[in-house]
């Protein structure tokens, strides 16, 4: 029977100590590997009869800029649709060398998945056939998801501070806060 116990057995049986751990949540789990492994883990869930993840659902990027070396995540969430499950894998890239190798061989939906990927992350897709923006201008030189910019466009005016409580002072019904 696919089970999450099953899928993280038959894994760290076939790839030992390059699968990292796991969590699991609402019933999911997501597996953490090395990235270097990628590839392999896609193709080894897609041909192992027992597994037959064939389908993939979603391909995205997090980044979490307080965990050195691993500030980017690159998420899989595939699919086996004669069970009806899903596995999550999550592979951890340096910001400053964000290099994984691409599944659009295996996967048809991860060829634009890789795509907006990079064009919002900077994740480099080796491999990948042709990995450019797809939503961005070409000419953007930085990537608009990473947390690396204010969450406010510091240039505009129609927005006042004070108005929101934050920072100099305002009138409230006669008391100056």
């Amino acid at each position: 029977m696919l089970d999450n116990k099953f899928v993280f057995d038959k894994l760290r049986e076939k790839f030992g100590e390059s699968i990292i751990g796991y969590e699991e949540n609402f019933e999911l789990i997501a597996i953490h590997a090395d990235k270097e492994f990628n590839l392999k883990i896609l193709q080894y869930l897609y041909d192992e009869e027992e597994l037959g993840f064939r389908f993939m659902t979603d391909l995205t990027a997090i980044h979490y800029p307080n965990n050195l070396g691993e500030e980017l995540v690159v998420t899989y969430l595939v699919y086996n649709m004669q069970k009806n499950f899903h596995v999550r894998l999550k592979f951890g890239l340096d910001i400053n060398e964000p290099n994984i190798y691409t599944a659009s061989k295996l996967f048809d939906t991860a060829n634009w998945l890789e795509r907006e990927c990079y064009d919002f992350f900077g994740v480099n897709f080796i491999g990948h056939p042709n990995l450019i923006r797809v939503m961005n201008v070409d000419e953007m030189d930085y990537f608009p998801l990473r947390k690396e910019f204010p969450l406010e466009d510091q240039t505009r005016k129609d927005k006042d501070d004070e108005m929101f409580g934050r920072g100099g002072s305002f009138n409230l019904g006669g008391f100056t806060v």
